[in-house]
């Protein structure tokens, strides 16, 4: 069975860790795959794809971002360019599928983050069209704000969509990378992509203890908060101006 933390966040987001250290911490923890997660900003990624290569890691690093949608956020994985933000959920999702990503849904229906909700994956249930529906859903998340919904995920899943249950740490820092994971039959992230697509994965992982919240917590509501807004909105207006 392979291993995989789909949901990593780092320093050049709104996390502590550096993509270095977050290697690192990938490849103790026992890792196959991660997936770098930054808020809408997917440069992270692919530096730390691009360090693992030069390094030899083991590790096969999956490109990705965490999408704000207008309906909460929305992780684009497999994905090579960036997924504009701010846009209706089904707009969103059909632009993760045009550049051959997955669609997965993290800390669903939570009140505590910013999360897609109940209503709007009914919604998307409803309507029946597989170019604008999600991929998976994340059913391990150890946070506080990944837990609190939990049960009702796995059940509105299990009954009403259907689709892969994930795994991830959402880790801020390094030392809790690979406290929650997705397993799948097979290696690399060509059997990952399959496994999602069977819907043969399964989640696993352990509950952050207080401590381990409130390692780093007021940095990373610092960033999470401001300084990432703020870099995220010069990233984006950078882009828009002519060459």
């Amino acid at each position: 069975m392979g291993k995989a933390d789909l949901q990593l966040h780092s320093d050049l987001g709104d996390g502590l860790a550096s993509p270095e250290e977050i290697l690192h911490s990938a490849e103790t923890a026992g890792l196959d795959i991660i997936a770098l997660t930054d808020h809408d900003d997917i440069r992270g990624s692919f530096i730390l794809r691009d360090l693992a290569a030069k390094r030899g890691s083991r590790i096969e690093v999956v490109p990705g971002i965490e999408v704000t949608t207008r309906s909460g956020h929305l992780l684009a994985l497999f994905v090579e360019t960036e997924i504009p933000m701010f846009r209706p959920l089904g707009e969103t999702i059909g632009a993760i599928h045009r550049g051959g990503g997955l669609a997965i849904v993290p800390h669903p229906l939570s009140y505590l983050t910013f999360s897609i909700g109940e209503r709007a994956l009914r919604a998307l249930a409803a309507q029946g069209d597989d170019a604008s529906f999600v991929d998976g859903v994340e059913v391990r998340n150890p946070s506080y704000a990944g837990r609190v919904r939990e049960k009702r995920a796995r059940w509105l899943n299990a009954h009403v969509l259907r689709v892969a249950e994930t795994g991830s740490s959402d880790a801020h820092h390094a030392a809790l990378v690979g406290t929650a994971w997705t397993e799948f039959p097979g290696q690399g992230a060509a059997a990952l992509r399959a496994a999602i697509a069977a819907r043969t994965t399964t989640a696993d992982g352990r509950p952050w203890t207080l401590r381990e919240h409130l390692d780093g917590a007021a940095e990373q509501q610092w960033r999470s908060m401001i300084r990432d807004p703020y870099k995220r909105a010069r990233h984006r207006i950078g882009k828009k101006r002519p060459a």
